[in-house]
């Protein structure tokens, strides 16, 4: 494929039982920005080995998202949501071209939304909204645990996230196995493997993506 170099080539091949990925991240994100590149890159390689790519469909990293997608030709579903008297949301994005939008009526709903979406939630840097939806998906992959929806945590500075709240927090037993950190796309899609090969060894049970309430946020 092109782009794509890494030492074992299977990495790079898509994952038969996952088929969409939400990535989240910080809204203001500047287009010439690291984080707004990563967000691309990732998109891209993520487009590239066949997967659709899930965003908010505003600004910053869902617009790098998009357009990483878009660069080789993958498709992108947006949820949104036009907010009236909300005077801190970036809303819709215009140069956001999403190649479906799902519009929503308010900030939960959308977040749900895109949560059921995806199937895989990679998480980006960004900032009280990225943590909303960091804290919303890895409460349900606990809860859910065992047909969870795991989450790829992008950055090494999820490490000292990670710590103080093991150092700080009252964590459960199992709560650190839902998510994987990575630093580089390639990362991503190793981690989306090896998540692959685990559904396939009975590790993660009732896989299914359908709009039916709780059903919505398990695998």
């Amino acid at each position: 494929m092109d782009n794509l170099n890494c030492e074992n080539p299977k990495d790079h091949e898509k994952a038969g039982n996952i088929d969409r990925v939400a990535i989240f991240g910080f809204a203001d994100a500047p287009v010439n920005s690291n984080l707004y590149k990563d967000a691309f890159n990732v998109a891209k390689i993520l487009a590239q080995t066949g997967y659709l790519v899930v965003n908010g469909g505003g600004p910053g990293v869902m617009r790098a998202a998009t357009e990483g997608a878009h660069a080789v030709g993958g498709k992108v579903t947006g949820v949104t949501f036009y907010p009236k008297e909300i005077i801190r949301y970036e809303g819709k994005d215009p140069q956001n071209q999403v190649d479906e939008e799902v519009i929503t009526q308010n900030y939960v709903e959308r977040t749900l939304r895109l949560l059921e979406r995806g199937q895989v939630y990679v998480v980006l840097n960004g900032g009280t909204g990225t943590i909303s939806e960091f804290g919303m998906a890895w409460g349900l992959a606990r809860l859910y645990f065992g047909h969870h929806k795991p989450l790829i945590l992008y950055g090494n500075f999820w490490h000292e996230i990670i710590e103080a709240f093991k150092k700080n927090m009252h964590l459960r037993e199992g709560d650190l196995s839902v998510f994987k950190i990575v630093n580089s796309p390639h990362e991503v899609l190793v981690a989306i493997t090896e998540f692959g090969r685990e559904i396939k060894e009975g590790k993660h049970i009732h896989l299914r993506v359908d709009n039916d309430e709780e059903q919505a946020f398990t695998l």
